[in-house]
């Protein structure tokens, strides 16, 4: 091999390598340049009320995709976290204004704020569990699963008030049942609270993610579930785990949002799944499972947070957004194609 061609080829793997990195660091690149981009172009847009008002958007977005991130990690998609946001907010709104009905008793119980939360928290993961189930008891696709628990928490959600709105959620003195709307308004230490629940469950799902043996076995499954399985993964319960890690994230938001609005409306939620699976996909994590990180999937919904908060700050029509969004995603997804190609041309070479 004469020297020039050596030099050339040398060159080129340089160049290749460089190009990697840039693709591996593509959704902090695309933070960055919508950041200075509306920085420029919407005069408001760079203030401390400004960015208090997108990192609370981007919370709820944020912690719907952490789940979301676990589930596509396993190779799997939930189609019925949206579902589940309006239906525990549902279940939450009628809980503080209706109380819990038992008719064979003759008795209504109230729950108190914290009781309230419990449950509702408990039906998202209820319904996270019964996707699981579907998934890998009965074989259904995710795809199918998920779409049909969609439905069926969406029809729950409207039955529970025919259709109608829960309002004014704040509770009453008599009933012990005040304080709700301290989850969506309320601060600590002078941060949003559902900040700081954005901030407490990211890193309690990046640790598990990335220091436990549980999460090794999330990625695992994705990797290869067959060779998983063969090395005593119980693939069977670590799927179910994450539906309902899904599904208690889901529910959260839908404690969150109903509290911001001191109201559950049961439409609320809706398409909120498809902005978690486009965080963790322009976050990095794999459709075809096995590979993305929980702190890609947040940069990713600071991604889709600010773009949407930039977009309607200079007058951009909703309609205009959604080309937008989807032309990111897209793109997104033919980086981590790109990505994937480059990495398997480096480890040949």
């Amino acid at each position: 091999m004469s020297t020039a061609t050596a030099s050339a080829q040398s060159s080129a793997g340089g160049g290749q390598s460089a190009l990697l990195l840039l693709l591996k660091l593509r959704t902090f690149i695309a933070l960055i340049i919508v950041v200075v981009f509306f920085a420029l172009m919407a005069p408001n847009f760079v203030s401390v009320a400004n960015a208090v008002i997108v990192s609370k958007h981007v919370a709820i977005n944020a912690i719907l995709a952490i789940g979301m991130t676990y589930v596509i990690l396993t190779g799997g998609i939930d189609l019925s976290v949206g579902s589940i946001v309006g239906l525990t907010g549902m279940v939450a709104g009628g809980l503080l204004v209706h109380g819990l009905q038992l008719p064979m008793l003759g008795v209504v119980i109230y729950p108190n704020v914290i009781e309230v939360v419990l449950i509702a928290l408990g039906v998202g993961t209820a319904i996270g569990a019964i996707n699981g189930f579907l998934i890998t008891k009965l074989g259904v696709a995710p795809f199918i699963a998920t779409l049909g628990t969609l439905y069926v928490a969406r029809g729950s959600a409207l039955l529970l008030s025919g259709g109608a709105t829960f309002s004014n959620l704040v509770g009453k003195p008599e009933l012990g049942n005040q304080g709700y709307p301290f989850i969506g308004s309320g601060s600590i230490l002078g941060i949003p609270v559902s900040i700081v629940m954005l901030i407490v469950l990211a890193l309690i799902a990046a640790y598990v993610a990335q220091r436990t043996p549980f999460g090794r076995r999330v990625y695992a499954v994705g990797g290869n579930e067959r060779a998983a399985a063969l090395s005593g993964v119980r693939v069977d319960r670590i799927k179910i785990a994450v539906y309902m890690i899904s599904g208690f994230c889901a529910a959260v938001v839908g404690l969150i949002v109903s509290s911001q609005l001191v109201a559950s409306h049961p439409a609320s939620g809706e398409t909120f799944e498809l902005n978690a699976i486009a965080a963790a996909v322009l976050g990095g994590t794999s459709l075809s499972g096995g590979r993305g990180l929980i702190g890609g999937t947040i940069v990713g919904a600071f991604v889709i947070g600010v773009l949407s908060d930039g977009l309607v700050m200079m007058g951009v029509s909703e309609f205009w957004q959604m080309v937008i969004k989807g032309l990111v995603i897209i793109a997104a997804v033919v980086l981590d194609q790109l990505q994937r190609r480059l990495a398997a041309n480096s480890r040949q070479g």
